[in-house]
């Protein structure tokens, strides 16, 4: 799993890279949160100056078994471009999802929703404790299909 040191991020697994100024960010989502996903077969995008609300759904991946994703804006702003070239070929976000596949460029509405961003070091925390979780959740399950095989 890799974890960029100079990006933010959040428990959807959507990583944040804002500029210097804070007036615009780059946002895609993470390494761990596109294997989860598992392999992108479409993307659908936002448009140039779409606006979105903090929680907002942006954009959504479907997978190779025709499950959707649905991915929440991070933070509020309006979309100075998304990434088109992910429609043609959505497997870049599974390739290389730090870099060629971002999904969109916003300008910032409210810097401050920053804030309330993880740093890499909480982020993969939070990534480690819910591997945690969910083995312990498969343990559970295995456990009580013994149980009623028995």
């Amino acid at each position: 799993m890799i974890i960029l040191e100079d990006l933010l991020y959040t428990e959807e697994h959507i990583w944040v890279k804002p500029d210097d100024g804070q007036e615009k960010a780059v946002i895609g989502i993470t390494d761990y949160g596109q294997e989860r996903t598992g392999s992108i077969s479409s993307v659908d995008l936002p448009e140039t100056g779409d606006e979105f609300v903090e929680t907002d759904c942006f954009a959504t991946l479907e997978n190779s078994l025709g499950e959707v994703t649905e991915l929440f804006c991070p933070i509020s702003g309006r979309v100075i471009s998304a990434n088109d070239q992910l429609i043609d070929s959505p497997e870049i976000i599974n390739e290389d999802p730090y870099d060629d596949g971002w999904l969109m460029v916003l300008e910032v509405a409210q810097p401050q929703e920053l804030d309330d961003l993880m740093s890499p070091d909480e982020y993969e925390k939070f990534v480690e404790e819910l591997k945690i979780k969910e083995a312990e959740e498969l343990e559970d399950e295995d456990e009580a299909l013994e149980v009623m095989e028995e």
